[in-house]
């Protein structure tokens, strides 16, 4: 039922909260009972002076009324429906939910809200034990330690007994590795509890780095201007967990690397030539076009290129670097799109792959994607490159006999029915539970 429909229903609602009669509420707007009763029921529209004075009896504003609930609270509920596994909500009626019962609506989205915050903790401490290589090493010693001393309690706990200088050297060892297993749990203690209270509210050290980057624009001027690494890093990553605070080293280095091969007065002058297509750039500067994607999706806000976004993933398709555009998300946590061109490019190294880009759904925010994967790591004789694979996005306008491939965020939410690259069922309406 439509928004604009659910006037009558609110004003019943109003009504009986205020403990008013229909009848009373009928002789104060000056009209019948029984015409009242229509309008409750949503069988006869109302407008103009009618509803001003119907308002004016129940003390609230006109667009109370007429508008309800607030469209935040409407998106929640319909975003919490659509996270629902199996979900049978019935979405046409959400607004007359939350117009009847506003008190129940709030809780449920607050109740959503919670959850999404208690599985976001969950993934950043799911990151933390993965990619933190201090905790890794503390649990690795710690569970080394106890091993060798259940080992050596054993043998003295073996039938026939042990020699008595055997004993005494078994005896100094559990002594010793148990005052190991003592310092190393202080020791990570410790740093979970400094960690946890610097890094509180920040997620991940991807998370940090991330807020760094956005909060810049993406563009670092100070390393335009030839400032060094070391005399930024303090500035941008003063506040950040050290595990953050190297991330966010390696991309400034990177940054500055580019922009020595590419200084920014260059890049600005050269975009009437090649515009936001790093393959021309890349020509003009005689440099590789991961180097170009990079540059152009670090620019100034204002650069004549227009938006560019970029996400960049290592071998494993884990992303390392994410910019976003407004029309084409890149999702912080879980497994991206596998029909996105970033990871084809891991097979096919050197070779740029360009495709237009539609996100699953949507009929507008098309996108040229270009991608390709080079070594990350210098040659080595009889050994194999590490590669990485760039894919950078700008908004393109593009006619009706092209291409177009519509593609999804994360399959989690995607929407797009028969698609082959489908990992598990999509939360959204139910699309993509045949396939499964």
């Amino acid at each position: 039922m439509a928004r604009d429909t659910l006037t009558g229903s609110r004003i019943r609602e109003r009504r009986i909260i205020l403990g008013m009669k229909q009848a009373d509420l009928a002789r104060e707007a000056d009209i019948s009972a029984s015409y009242l009763n229509l309008i409750e029921h949503n069988r006869r529209r109302i407008g103009g002076k009618l509803l001003l004075r119907i308002a004016g009896v129940l003390a609230v504003e006109p667009s109370i009324l007429t508008e309800g609930a607030e469209a935040a609270l409407i998106a929640s509920l319909r975003e919490a429906a659509g996270r629902a596994r199996d979900s049978s909500a019935e979405l046409d009626r959400v607004d007359e939910f939350a117009g009847r019962f506003p008190g129940w609506a709030r809780l449920l989205a607050e109740n959503r809200a919670r959850i999404d915050t208690l599985e976001r903790t969950v993934e950043t401490l799911t990151d933390r034990l993965a990619h933190d290589p201090h905790l890794a090493d503390s649990l690795h010693e710690i569970l080394s330690t106890v091993t060798a001393i259940r080992s050596a309690a054993s043998i003295l706990v073996e039938p026939g007994g042990v020699d008595p200088d055997w004993q005494r050297r078994f005896h100094r060892n559990i002594h010793e590795d148990s005052a190991r297993l003592a310092d190393s749990s202080r020791s990570l203690a410790a740093y979970l509890e400094a960690e946890g209270q610097a890094a509180a509210g920040r997620g991940t050290p991807q998370e940090e780095v991330d807020a760094v980057l956005e909060a810049q624009a993406y563009h670092i001027a100070a390393l335009d201007a030839g400032e060094s690494v070391a005399a930024v890093l303090p500035v941008l990553g003063g506040d950040l967990t050290p595990m953050a605070r190297a991330l966010l080293a390696r991309v400034l280095g990177r940054y500055a690397e580019d922009a020595a091969r590419m200084p920014l007065d260059a890049v600005l002058g050269a975009l009437d030539r090649t515009g936001a297509d790093p393959l021309k750039l890349s020509r003009a500067f005689g440099t590789d076009p991961a180097c170009a994607m990079r540059r152009l999706a670090t620019l100034p806000p204002d650069a004549p290129c227009g938006a560019v976004g970029l996400a960049i993933c290592d071998a494993s398709g884990a992303l390392t670097f994410r910019k976003p555009l407004p029309d084409f998300p890149i999702p912080r946590f879980g497994a991206d799109c596998p029909l996105w061109p970033l990871f084809p490019a891991l097979s096919r190294p050197m070779t740029v792959l360009v495709r237009l880009l539609r996100s699953a759904g949507r009929q507008t925010g098309t996108v040229r994607a270009f991608a390709v994967a080079h070594p990350a790591t210098l040659p080595e004789a009889n050994r194999e490159p590490v590669y990485e694979a760039h894919m950078m996005i700008a908004p393109v306008r593009h006619g009706p006999e092209d291409t177009v491939e519509e593609v999804g965020v994360t399959c989690r939410i995607c929407p797009r029915t028969g698609c082959p690259a489908r990992r598990e069922p999509s939360l959204m309406g139910g699309a993509g539970q045949e396939e499964f």
